[in-house]
C-alpha cells in the first residue's frame, strides 16, 4: 500500500505541474515575450528560441514521443487537431504521444501494483491492458475536449470580433488594418480569436495573398461559423460589395442564432432533469415524507404479531 500511495503521489504531482505550466507558465512567457515586441498588432508571435535553457515539459516528452512509430497520415491530423487546441510548437506531435505512452504505462504500473487484491482471475489478466488502453486514449479524449472548448470560445467571440471589425471598416480603415486593431482590443477579452487574427496578420505582412492567409484562419480552426466568415470576406473582397454591410448582417445571424441555441438549450433542461428527479430527489423525499408512516406501519404490525 506504501508504493500505491507513493504512485498516486508523483501522478498528482505530475497532473498539477502540467496544469500549472500549461495554464500559467506558459502564458507568462508568451506575455513578456509581446512586452518586447516592437509592434502590438501581433500578440500572438512567438519566438523559435523561447523556452531555451528553461524546464519545459514538451521537450521532456518529445523524446519518448518519437520512440512511437507514426504515419504521415496520423502525425498531420494529430498536428491539426493540436493546432485547432492552440498548440503550436514544433515538439507539440512528438509531446502528444510521448503523454500517450507515458499515462499508459503509469497506469500499466498502477494496475499491476493493484491487480493482487482483485478476486475475479478474468479481470486480473486483462486488467494490464484495459489500463495501458484506457491511458493511452486518454489524451485524445482531453485533446477532443481542448479542441471543442476552443471552438466554442471562438464562435462566441465571433459577434464582438465582427462588431469591432463594422466599426473600423465604416471608420475609414481597411479590412487589414481592422484585423491588426481587433485582434490588438481583443485580446484579453477573446484571447483565442484574438491569436488567430494575429497570425493572420503575419501571413499578410509576410508577403501571403489575404485570401490565403483567410483561408488558413478557416484551416487552423476548424470552427464552422468561421469558415462562413472567411467566405464571406473573400466574397466582398473579390467582388468589391461592402465589406462593414456584409459584417453587420454575419454578426446579428451569429446573435440570433446563439440566442436560439441558448432557447434550445433552456427547453432541454426539464427533459434532462427527469432522470436525477427520479433516481435522486424522488427517493430521498419518499423516505423523508412517507418513512414515518411506514415505520408505524411496520411497528403495529410488528405488535399485532406478538
Amino acid at each position: 500500500m506504501l508504493l500505491v500511495a507513493v504512485f498516486l503521489f508523483l501522478v498528482i504531482t505530475v497532473a498539477i505541474t502540467a496544469f500549472g505550466y500549461f495554464h500559467y507558465v506558459k502564458p507568462t512567457r508568451m506575455l513578456d515575450q509581446l512586452a518586447s515586441t516592437t509592434s502590438d498588432a501581433i500578440p500572438g508571435l512567438v519566438s523559435e528560441r523561447q523556452g531555451q535553457g528553461e524546464f519545459s515539459l514538451a521537450e521532456l516528452l518529445s523524446p519518448i514521443g518519437d520512440l512511437l512509430p507514426i504515419s504521415p497520415q496520423d502525425s498531420a491530423v494529430t498536428k491539426s487537431d493540436l493546432i485547432a487546441a492552440g498548440f503550436r510548437s514544433a515538439t507539440a506531435v512528438a509531446a502528444y504521444y510521448g503523454c500517450k505512452i507515458i499515462l499508459a504505462g503509469m497506469l500499466v504500473l498502477l494496475v499491476l501494483v493493484v491487480r493482487n487484491h482483485v478476486d475475479n482471475p478474468i479481470l486480473r489478466t486483462f486488467s494490464p491492458v484495459m489500463g495501458g488502453g484506457i491511458g493511452y486514449c486518454l489524451p485524445a479524449f482531453l485533446l477532443g475536449r481542448l479542441v471543442a472548448r476552443r471552438h466554442e470560445q471562438i464562435r462566441l467571440s465571433l459577434p464582438d470580433v465582427l462588431d469591432l471589425l463594422v466599426i473600423c471598416t465604416e471608420a475609414g480603415c481597411g479590412l487589414d488594418q481592422a484585423i491588426v486593431n481587433v485582434s490588438r482590443e481583443l485580446k484579453h477579452v477573446h484571447p483565442a480569436v484574438s491569436e488567430e487574427l494575429s497570425f493572420v496578420n503575419m501571413e499578410i505582412m509576410a508577403g501571403k495573398n489575404r485570401a490565403d492567409a483567410l483561408r488558413n484562419f478557416a484551416e487552423r480552426t476548424g470552427e464552422e461559423e468561421v469558415k462562413k466568415l472567411v467566405a464571406i470576406l473573400i466574397q466582398t473582397d473579390r467582388f468589391g460589395t461592402s465589406v462593414a454591410e456584409a459584417l453587420r448582417t454575419q454578426s446579428e445571424f451569429l446573435r440570433l442564432r446563439r440566442r436560439q441555441e441558448a432557447e434550445e438549450r433552456a427547453g432541454k433542461v426539464g427533459v434532462k432533469l427527469v432522470f436525477p428527479i427520479f433516481f435522486f430527489c424522488l427517493p430521498s423525499l419518499l423516505v423523508v415524507t412517507a418513512g414515518p408512516g411506514f415505520l408505524q406501519v411496520f411497528h403495529n404490525l410488528a405488535n399485532l404479531g406478538h
